[in-house]
């Protein structure tokens, strides 16, 4: 930046300045199964969310015994109204979808009473003190293939990275709601898997013909508030 306002951590991150807007968090609540016989879990934003591209969703199964899933996501709304999200399990042998979440976009709003506030030259606001932010603090994307599951609709592919998820962070969930190019015409559905008794993070990839690749990164970001 030319000019202007910057802050930088102890680790020489800049955390704020006054040309691009932070991560600002919009919305936090739970995430409970309540929906198909409790393997789905649909949530509504208490007011739609009226950016432009759909706002990033980052959810954190409840820690408890078992392995809990995170599949078929779907962001609800479109363009300027986006009215929430949905997760689902992977079946009976998983837990039901339960934990937390939150949302959030590059864009504050005006909130505080008193404070600071930023803006950039077009008028934007990019800070506001009275809104909390998230930071991004890790990336897994060394995904190493495990083993095969056969199941009616084709084939599921297990991989998993070599370090314990964050305890308590949260993982972007948006990526893992897309479909991903496979062998064939049908794209591989990508699910997360948290296995809480092994500290493992899984990835799997199900489709008709699947490669024994994978390279989707998993972003793990917790709130500052």
């Amino acid at each position: 930046m030319a000019y202007g306002l910057q802050f930088v951590n102890s680790s020489g991150v800049v955390t704020l300045d006054s040309e691009l807007a932070r991560l600002v968090v919009i919305e936090a609540g739970d995430y409970i199964p309540n929906s198909e016989g409790g393997i789905t879990s649909i949530v509504s934003f208490a007011q739609a969310i009226t950016t432009p591209e759909p706002p990033l969703i980052f959810a954190r199964p409840t820690t408890e015994p078992g392995i809990a899933a995170i599949s078929n996501v779907q962001i609800y709304g479109s363009s300027g109204n986006w009215t929430g999200f949905s997760i689902r399990s992977r079946g009976s042998n998983y837990l039901q979808p339960r934990g937390k979440w939150f949302s959030a976009a590059f864009r504050a709003k005006a909130v505080a009473t008193y404070g600071m506030r930023l803006w950039d030259g077009a008028g934007n606001i990019l800070f506001d003190s009275g809104t909390p932010c998230a930071v991004f603090t890790s990336s897994f994307q060394n995904w190493t293939y495990r083993f095969n599951q056969q199941l009616d609709i084709g084939n599921s592919n297990f991989f998993s990275v070599a370090n314990p998820f964050p305890e308590t962070d949260y993982m972007l969930i948006n990526n893992f709601g897309m479909n991903l190019v496979a062998g064939g015409v049908t794209g591989r559905l990508v699910t997360s898997l948290w296995d809480f008794a092994n500290k493992t993070l899984y990835a799997v990839a199900t489709t008709s013909a699947n490669p024994n690749s994978f390279n989707l990164p998993a972003l793990f970001a917790r709130m500052v508030v």
